[in-house]
C-alpha cells in the first residue's frame, strides 16, 4: 500500500477503457458530492484527478455505461486504472442544461435526455437537425432540404430555446413559422446534445416554453504527460439519395496549460429523391428555368426528384484553451457557419391558374458566426464555489429571395443581427445538502432589414420594402435557484427568475403608410418553478415539476410584413405583451432487474396571452393591396389560450448473446382559442410519432434495425391555418388534405477496422417509402444507402 501511495503522490491520472472493447473511454464524467470537484476523460480516456485526492466517493459515469462509485484510495490501489462495463438500463447520468452546472440527472426535476456521441458515429446524421431527430423524442419539420424545425412538446420555434457552448442562439427575428437556424451547427463538432423538455426559462429566459436544445461543441484538451496530445478525426461520407458528399476533419492539439482544436466540415447535397411508394399528391414533376429572358415550366425526367433542392455549406471552428492552473480555466471560440444559396421547396409547389406560381423562391446564403469568451473559476470562497463568465458576439446573416412566374422583378429581403451577451452563473454549496445557482444574464440583438426591387429584364435594382423595421431589443435578467437534499432520496429544486424586456423599432414608411413610424416594448416578466425528485431505490426515479415560462415580443412578432399564405398578408402590432406558460410534468422510471427499464412522462402546458396571427385592420381597412393581389389584413396578437398534454414513454430491453431493443413514442394533443371564440388544434402538436430499434453489439461491430414512424393527421384535425396549404398535404377520399401516417426501416452498421479506422454503412427507407413528415414542404428521402470512413488519430 505503501508504495501505491507513493505512486499517487507523482500520478494522478486514470485511464478508463471499454471493458468488453478495451478501448479508451472518452468524455468520461468523474464527480464527488460536491459540485465543482469533477474530472472529465480526454480521447485517450484519461483524466488528471488530483482534485479528488482524498475523496470518499467519486462517482463516475459515461452514456451507455454502468455507473460506478469508488474512493480515490481505490483508484490508487487499482494503479489508476478502470474498465466500465456497456449498459442500456441505467438511470445515472451527468446532464448540463438544467442548471448549466454538471448534476447528476436524478437531481433534476425536468426531464433531460442526451445523444450519445457513438450513435450519432453509427446513424450519420446529415445536419443537427437529424441529430435531434434520431433521439425519438424530437419531431423535425422541414421545409425545404436544407432545413430541419423542432418540435417539442407541441412547441416549436420560437417557443424553443438552442444555446451553443452555453450561448444563447435565439435570436429577435426568430419567427412563429418553421426555421432553420439549427443546421448551423456542426454534428461533426458536437461532443454532447442535450434536451430538456418544458420550461426552461429560470435559468434561460425568453423563448424557453417547450424546452432547451443544448449543443457543446469540442472543449480542446489538454495534455497530462510532458509531451503534447495530439489527437482527431477525419471522415468521408457518401449518401445516395441526395448524392451527397460530406468531409469533416478537426485536430485537438494540447500541452499542460496550452490547447487548441481546429474543426472543418463541408456537405454537398444535391436534388433530394423521394420514395417511389406512397402518395402522388407528393409528387411535383417540373421545375422552372428561365430560358432566353422567359421561365420554362420543365419536365424532369425523374419526377421523384424534387427539385429544386439542392445546397452545400461549410463550418469551420477554432477554440483555444488556457488553464494557467486547476482554479482557473480560459476557453475561446470561434465559430463560422454558411449555407450556399437554396430553394424553399414548399412555395415552390404553390401553383396559380394551373401552373408555377413562382420563378424563384430562394434563400440566400445563411451566414452564422460567433466569438465567444468562456471563463470559469473555482473558488471556494463566501460567494461563490464555481464562477463561469460567458461574454459571446454573434453575427447572423438571412435572405428571402422570390419572384414570380414570367414577372421581371426579383423581391430581395436581407436581415442581419448582431448579437451581443454577457452571462455571470454561479453556483455555491451551502453545507452538504444546499447548492445555490444563480446568476445575472444581459442579451442585445440589433436588426438591420433592406428590401430590394430587381428588374431583370434591364438588370435595375432600387430599394423596396423590408421584412422588419430597424430595431433593438435588450434583455436584462437575475436568477436564483436552489437545490436541497431534503434525504437521501428526495431532492428539491425551486428557482425564481426576473427578467426586463425591451424593444425599440423604426418603421419605413416609404412603401406602406403606417400610422405610426417608432414602437416601443418595456415591459417585465417573472417566472419560477418548483420540483422533486424522489429515488425510493436503486432502480426508482420519480420526478415531479411545476414551472412557468414566457416569450417576449420580439421583432419579428412586432414588426414583421409577410405573406403567410396566399391572399393574407401581415403586418405590424407595436401594442403585443410576453406570453405565459404554466407547465406540470410527472414522470417515473424503474428498471426491473437487469432485464428492462421503462421510462414515462405526461405533462400539461398551458399558454395564455398567446400570441397568435388573427384577422386585423390596417388605417381601418381590412384588406390590402400586397404582392399584385387584394390581400387580408392579418397581425400578431395576445388573443388566445392554449393548451398542450401529452405522453412521452421509453422502453428498452436487455436480450440474450448481444442484443437489445428500445422505443421512444411521444403522444401530444395542441389546442388554441380562435377569435371566433372556437378552438382549433394546435399546429405544432405533431401527431403521434417515435422509433423502435433492434441493436446489436459484439467487439468491434455495432448494427442497428430501426423504425421511424409517425401517426396519421386527419383533414379535421389540422390547424385551421394550415387546412389551406395545398402544397404541404396530401389529399384524402374527400380531396381535402391532410398527413398520412408513414414509417421507415432503416439500417445501419458500423465496423471499428483497426484502432484507428471505423467504417461505417446503412441502407434507409429500404422499402422506398415516399413519405413526408407532418407540417413539412418536402418529402423525405427514398431508399438510401450511406457509405462513410472515419479515422481516428
Amino acid at each position: 500500500m505503501g508504495i501505491a501511495y507513493t505512486q499517487a503522490l507523482f500520478s494522478q491520472t486514470i485511464t478508463i477503457k471499454n471493458k468488453d472493447t478495451k478501448q479508451p473511454i472518452e468524455l468520461v464524467t468523474l464527480m464527488d458530492e460536491r459540485p465543482n470537484a469533477f474530472a472529465t476523460t480526454n480521447a485517450e480516456g484519461q483524466a488528471n484527478i488530483s482534485v479528488f485526492r482524498g475523496s470518499e466517493k467519486i462517482v463516475i459515469r459515461s452514456l451507455g455505461f454502468k455507473t460506478v462509485a469508488k474512493s480515490y484510495a481505490d483508484l490508487v490501489a487499482a494503479n489508476f486504472e478502470l474498465m466500465m462495463e456497456a449498459s442500456v438500463l441505467n438511470l445515472d447520468e451527468v446532464v448540463i442544461s438544467g442548471t448549466k452546472w454538471r448534476q447528476n440527472a436524478n437531481t433534476v426535476p425536468s426531464k433531460i435526455i442526451s445523444i450519445a456521441p457513438t450513435d450519432a458515429i453509427l446513424l450519420n446524421p446529415q445536419t443537427a437537425a437529424d441529430l435531434l431527430g434520431m433521439s425519438g423524442k424530437v419531431f423535425i419539420q422541414k421545409s425545404q432540404q436544407g432545413g430541419g424545425s423542432p418540435m417539442i412538446r407541441g412547441f416549436a420555434t420560437n417557443r424553443l430555446l438552442y444555446t451553443v457552448d452555453g450561448v444563447r442562439m435565439n435570436t429577435a427575428i426568430f419567427r412563429a413559422g418553421n426555421i432553420q437556424n439549427v443546421i448551423n451547427i456542426d454534428p461533426f463538432a458536437t461532443e454532447n446534445t442535450e434536451v430538456l423538455f418544458g420550461p426552461g426559462s429560470v435559468i434561460y429566459g425568453s423563448d424557453a416554453i417547450g424546452g432547451v436544445m443544448s449543443f457543446q461543441t469540442l472543449t480542446p484538451q489538454l495534455s497530462l504527460t510532458d509531451n503534447p496530445l495530439i489527437t482527431g478525426k477525419a471522415e468521408a461520407r457518401y449518401s445516395s439519395a441526395n448524392n451527397e458528399k460530406t468531409g469533416h476533419f478537426d485536430v485537438n492539439v494540447g500541452w499542460k496549460k496550452w490547447a487548441m482544436v481546429t474543426s472543418i466540415s463541408s456537405w454537398d447535397f444535391n436534388h433530394l429523391r423521394q420514395g417511389s411508394n406512397g402518395p402522388d399528391d407528393y409528387i411535383k414533376p417540373y421545375y422552372v428555368q428561365r430560358q432566353d429572358s422567359v421561365d420554362w415550366v420543365i419536365t424532369q425526367d425523374d419526377s421523384l426528384l424534387q427539385i429544386p433542392t439542392a445546397y452545400s455549406q461549410i463550418n469551420l471552428m477554432q477554440k483555444l484553451r488556457f488553464t494557467p492552473n486547476e482554479k482557473w480555466d480560459f476557453q475561446y471560440g470561434f465559430h463560422y457557419s454558411e449555407t450556399s444559396p437554396y430553394g424553399r421547396y414548399d412555395r415552390h409547389n404553390r401553383t396559380k391558374n394551373g401552373t408555377a406560381r413562382y420563378a424563384e423562391w430562394n434563400y440566400g446564403p445563411q451566414l452564422w458566426m460567433m466569438n465567444n469568451l468562456n471563463i470559469s473559476h473555482t473558488g471556494n470562497n463566501i460567494i461563490y464555489d464555481g464562477l463561469t463568465i460567458r461574454l459571446a458576439m454573434q453575427s447572423f446573416e438571412e435572405s428571402r429571395i422570390d419572384r414570380s412566374l414570367n414577372k421581371d422583378i426579383r423581391n430581395t429581403q436581407s436581415e442581419e443581427v448582431q448579437a451581443y451577451s454577457f452571462n455571470l452563473d454561479f453556483n455555491k454549496s451551502l453545507g452538504k445538502k444546499n447548492t445555490l445557482f444563480y446568476g445575472v444574464e444581459y442579451v442585445l440583438n440589433e436588426v438591420k432589414s433592406i428590401g430590394m426591387l430587381t428588374d431583370i429584364s434591364i438588370n435595375l435594382s432600387e430599394a423596396g420594402p423590408s421584412r422588419y423595421p430597424q430595431s433593438k431589443w435588450v434583455s436584462i435578467a437575475a436568477y436564483l435557484n436552489n437545490a436541497l437534499k431534503v434525504s437521501d432520496k428526495f431532492t428539491l429544486q425551486a428557482g425564481l427568475r426576473y427578467n426586463q424586456f425591451i424593444l425599440d423599432a423604426e418603421f419605413d414608411t416609404t412603401f406602406y403608410p403606417f400610422p405610426f413610424t417608432t414602437a416601443n416594448n418595456n415591459n417585465g416578466a417573472l417566472t419560477g418553478s418548483i420540483g422533486g425528485v424522489y429515488r425510493p431505490t436503486e432502480t426508482w426515479v420519480i420526478n415531479a415539476n411545476f414551472g412557468t415560462a414566457f416569450r417576449a415580443p420580439n421583432v419579428d412578432d412586432l414588426g414583421k410584413v409577410f405573406d403567410s399564405e396566399p391572399g393574407t398578408v401581415t403586418v405590424p402590432n407595436p401594442d403585443l405583451e410576453a406570453e405565459y406558460a404554466y407547465n406540470f410534468d410527472l414522470g417515473i422510471a424503474k428498471v426491473f432487474g437487469e432485464l428492462i427499464k421503462v421510462d414515462l412522462t405526461g405533462y400539461y402546458t398551458l399558454l395564455q396571452n398567446a400570441i397568435v396571427r388573427r384577422d386585423y385592420q390596417f388605417n381601418g381597412q381590412d384588406s390590402i393591396p400586397y404582392d399584385g393581389e387584394m390581400s387580408k389584413v392579418q397581425a400578431n396578437q395576445n388573443a388566445a389560450v392554449a393548451n398542450v398534454y401529452g405522453i412521452q414513454a421509453g422502453l428498452e430491453l436487455k436480450l440474450p448473446a448481444g442484443f437489445n431493443f428500445s422505443s421512444d413514442l411521444n403522444y401530444q394533443v395542441g389546442e388554441e382559442e380562435l377569435d371566433n371564440g372556437t378552438t382549433s388544434p394546435s399546429r405544432h402538436a405533431a401527431p403521434l410519432f417515435g422509433v423502435s430499434r433492434l441493436i446489436f453489439k459484439a467487439n468491434k461491430l455495432n448494427m442497428q434495425l430501426n423504425t421511424m414512424y409517425q401517426g396519421e393527421r386527419k383533414y379535421e384535425d389540422l390547424a385551421e391555418e394550415e387546412k389551406g396549404k395545398d402544397e404541404l398535404y396530401a389529399k384524402d377520399a374527400n380531396g381535402n388534405n391532410y398527413s398520412p401516417s408513414w414509417y421507415t426501416l432503416n439500417f445501419h452498421a458500423m465496423f471499428q477496422i483497426t484502432s484507428n479506422f471505423i467504417l461505417g454503412a446503412g441502407i434507409e427507407n429500404i422499402t422506398d417509402q415516399r413519405y413526408r413528415p407532418y407540417s413539412s414542404g418536402i418529402s423525405g428521402a427514398g431508399r438510401n444507402y450511406v457509405l462513410s470512413l472515419r479515422a481516428n488519430f
